[in-house]
């Protein structure tokens, strides 16, 4: 299985409003997405930086419920 590729809270920001996740509020440096499921996710908003590979394994599969594999795809598409 490959690496998770590092990416920017923009980054996994647009992948979630393509699944369709919402924008809810920013509280700090901290975005609140939610689904209209009731999944939830929050995302670090740290201009400059990368989301850590740990946090980004957990939102995918807690918060996303999907599998790295089908974010990776998704990731992918979304860079084209």
């Amino acid at each position: 299985m490959a690496k998770l590729p590092l990416m920017t809270a923009r980054e996994v920001s647009k992948i979630l409003e393509k699944i369709g996740f919402k924008f809810i509020r920013q509280k700090g440096s901290h975005m609140f997405f939610d689904h209209s499921d009731g999944r939830t996710t929050v995302i670090p908003n740290h201009p400059g930086e990368k989301i850590d590979r740990g946090l980004l394994n957990k939102i995918i599969k807690h918060d996303l419920q999907m599998t790295r594999e089908e974010f990776a795809n998704l990731f992918a598409w979304s860079r084209e």
